[in-house]
């Protein structure tokens, strides 16, 4: 009982230490951006070097997910709770955001960039100042149609149909923040939500034609470059010690068939809709790599949640590490909040867990032993992982299709084993029956929640 009670205090007075330490949190969040984009995740086309310095001085996930599209990534980010809870795009006023927690206890919080969590309308009671930010400088949607229309705080700001100047400006925005604005007082949340490489995409004159992965690999080179600048920055000003740096993108990539096959003609009028305003009118393609993985951005498969995440905090967690424990973007509202001291919400349901000790390096599995998967079709949850097992369930398919997604696979149960079959291709639900039974059991108990706040 002694040693119970010692190793209890032990866990505790080391959990106190850390919520001290009150970390700045610098989330680098990018668009659309795939799981072997990376160098560091076995890209060999494009060179990231700033990201793999990033990952041999901190730890690199190699399975964590975000929600397969964009809104919905944002707003289960931003509230640890599932997109059917917090409704992406569509997010209400009434939801309580981690800028909100980390402001209750003295944090300086800033955005820059994309947000889309207000129907991309001016919404003033959904935007980023409502929802716990101090300031803020992007676009309230994509750049779907060519054009980015920007808001200082809740003030229109301009806009512009250069894509290429997007990741430097907000990385100049974010830079000019931290040395000229910033409240040394206080510690500060910067998230950094970049556009690219989010459908019309471009580089700058100084990326463009320089890397041997096309027009795409110029841009995630130039924004590996751009993340050196800010990292640089943190260096400069005395706060790389004192800041969790956090990598990951919204979702998987656009590289469903569809599209590249449509641009060359050989796909009569299935996408064709689609086409016009989201291709820049440079001979390219805005695909990316989900490294392997089957899918892309808005499929169920693990191709279109499983991202690149790493994680650096200098002397608290562990650097050269490679991690495959499950891990969500979900997980970091209760983890700021068991870092920082926030008190969670009681009037809700939160479904990210703490991951503190996994961030910390004091587990190597993380409290994370399930996943919820959806997909764009309906956003609706579709399937299960829970260890090694996923379980796709019957229904996927809609009656119309949807742009992003062609492979619905069966549309029946589909069962892997991720650890022996990441790609997704032998389907062994007629061998393991049993396994499909207790999987679909754990979903129905989530699915019943759904409705509870």
């Amino acid at each position: 009982m002694k040693r119970i009670v010692l190793k209890l205090l032990s866990v505790l007075i080391s959990a106190a230490c850390l919520a001290a330490e009150r970390p700045n949190v610098l989330i680098i969040f990018t668009d659309d951006q795939g799981y072997g984009d990376v160098g560091c995740y076995g890209n060999k086309l494009i060179n990231t070097p700033r990201l793999n310095q990033l990952a041999e001085e901190g730890t690199r996930f190699t399975q964590f997910y975000a929600q397969p599209t964009c809104a919905p990534s944002r707003s289960a980010l931003w509230t640890g709770r599932d997109p059917q809870r917090s409704m992406g795009n569509s997010m209400p006023a009434a939801e309580i955001t981690i800028a909100e927690g980390l402001r209750s206890v003295g944090y300086e919080t800033i955005c820059i960039g994309k947000w889309n969590t207000s129907n991309r309308k001016e919404i003033f009671d959904r935007m980023p100042l409502a929802q716990g930010f101090d300031y803020y400088y992007g676009t309230l949607g994509a750049n779907d149609g060519g054009v980015v229309r920007f808001h200082e705080n809740n003030e229109r700001a301009g806009e512009t149909k250069d894509m290429s100047i997007l990741t430097r400006l907000y990385t100049d925005k974010a830079i000019d923040y931290l040395r000229n604005h910033r409240n040394p007082a206080k510690p500060f949340f910067l998230h950094m939500a970049h556009t690219m490489m989010h459908t019309v995409i471009d580089a700058s004159p100084a990326f463009e034609g320089t890397s041997a992965g096309g027009l795409y690999g110029d841009v995630v080179e130039e924004f590996d470059f751009e993340t050196g600048r800010l990292l640089d920055s943190l260096d400069a000003l005395g706060l790389r010690e004192s800041t969790l740096v956090i990598f990951t993108s919204d979702n998987g990539p656009w590289n469903q068939p569809r599209y590249y096959l449509d641009k060359m003609g050989l796909l009569e009028g299935v996408a064709a809709k689609h086409v016009e305003g989201w291709y820049q009118e440079k001979d390219s393609i805005f695909w990316g790599s989900s490294g392997g993985l089957r899918g892309g951005k808005g499929s169920a498969y693990e191709g279109g949640s499983r991202v690149p995440c790493i994680i650096r905090w200098p002397g608290k967690a562990p650097a050269g590490q490679v991690s495959d424990a499950l891990f969500a973007s979900l997980d970091f509202f209760p983890t700021f909040a068991a870092l920082t001291g926030y008190d969670l919400p009681s009037d809700r349901l939160i479904d990210g867990v703490d991951q503190t000790d996994l961030i910390a390096g004091r587990s190597t599995v993380g409290n994370r032993t399930s996943y919820i998967y959806s997909q764009a079709s309906n956003g609706l949850p579709v399937g299960i992982r829970s260890g090694k097992w996923k379980l796709l369930l019957p229904g996927r398919k809609p009656e119309q299709p949807h742009r992003y997604l062609m492979d619905f696979g069966t549309n029946n149960y589909e069962l892997y084993d991720l650890e022996a079959d990441p790609a997704e291709r032998w389907d062994l639900a007629y061998l393991y029956p049993e396994t499909v039974s207790e999987l679909k059991a754990e979903f129905d108990q989530f699915k019943a929640t759904i409705k509870q706040r």
